[in-house]
Parts: C-alpha cells; sequence; structure tokens
C-alpha cells in the first residue's frame, strides 16, 4: 500500500513541476498549450477513495493556477473532470469498469484514447471558458480549446507510450 502511495505522490508531483517549469512555458501560435498535467487525473486508480481523489485533482489544480496565476480555472475545470470520471470510465470501458479492474496498461488502445480525449476535451472547454468568461468570444475559446486538446490528447499518448510497462 505504502508502494501506491509513493508512486501517485511521486507522480503528482513530476507532473505539477513539469508543468510548471516546462509545459507552462510551450505556447504555440499564441494560443495552443498542452496541459499533461491531467495525466493524474486520468490514470487515478479507480478503486481509491473519491473523495480524497477530487482533493488531489483540486489540488493538483490549484498548484498549476498558482504558478501560472491563473485565478483557479485550472482547480475548477480539474475537480469538474475528476467528478465527472466515473460517467466516462464506465461509458468507455464498461463492464471492466463496473467491476472495477481496469488496469490501463491492458485496455485496448482505441479505449484508452477515447477515454483520454473525452476528458482532456471536456477540460480544455470548461478551462478555456472560464478563462475568457465572454459569449462574445465563443469561437476563440472553441479555437483555443479545440487546438490545445489536440496537442495534449497527443502529448498524453506520447507519455502513456513512453511510460508504460512492458509486461511479458
Amino acid at each position: 500500500m505504502n508502494s501506491v502511495i509513493s508512486i501517485h505522490t511521486i507522480r503528482f508531483i513530476l507532473l505539477a513541476i513539469t508543468q510548471a517549469l516546462i509545459f507552462n512555458h510551450i505556447n504555440f501560435l499564441g494560443y495552443i498549450n498542452p496541459y499533461p498535467y491531467l495525466l493524474f487525473i486520468l490514470f487515478y486508480p479507480v478503486k481509491n477513495n473519491r473523495m480524497l481523489f477530487i482533493f488531489l485533482s483540486f489540488l493538483l489544480g490549484l498548484t498549476v493556477d498558482m504558478f501560472l496565476d491563473s485565478g483557479g480555472i485550472h482547480a475548477a475545470a480539474s475537480v469538474l473532470v475528476a467528478y465527472a470520471r466515473p460517467i466516462f470510465l464506465k461509458s468507455t470501458f464498461g463492464t471492466i469498469y463496473e467491476y472495477q479492474t481496469i488496469k490501463f496498461n491492458n485496455v485496448e488502445f482505441g479505449s484508452k484514447l477515447t477515454y483520454i480525449a473525452f476528458l482532456t476535451t471536456i477540460h480544455h472547454i470548461v478551462l478555456f471558458t472560464l478563462e475568457t468568461f465572454s459569449t462574445s468570444k465563443i469561437i476563440l475559446t472553441l479555437q483555443k480549446a479545440l487546438f490545445s486538446s489536440i496537442f495534449t490528447i497527443l502529448l498524453c499518448i506520447l507519455l502513456t507510450i513512453i511510460f508504460s510497462r512492458n509486461k511479458t
């Protein structure tokens, strides 16, 4: 149990630090930003305490907000995604989720991609809507959400492929 806690603690810290020091400074074409800190929320174990998970998601979003001076928008988007995650786990993985036997390294690539794409897109739409907070700039908000989502999804897939453990 302690090794599981330490693995998630290390993952939390590493994702927060790399987001703050590296990914926050990437800004393609003025509006495309990657947010791979979502990997913590996406791949947090299903069986663990849900309230702790939502709190940790809030803490991760708040940490990113502190580095970006963004007033809580990352915390809000992260909490929403953490709260809505069971719906997307059930719709993407079905029976595996219902029996809480999901091993993210063992699921098929298409399901994993769908799951990452759904939650990342929702996170980004909420994030950029809160950032802009204007209906007159809805096209800009959707444009930022779409392109940042694509970039984040590709980066998350790449990182999961690089850091997944091959068990043969």
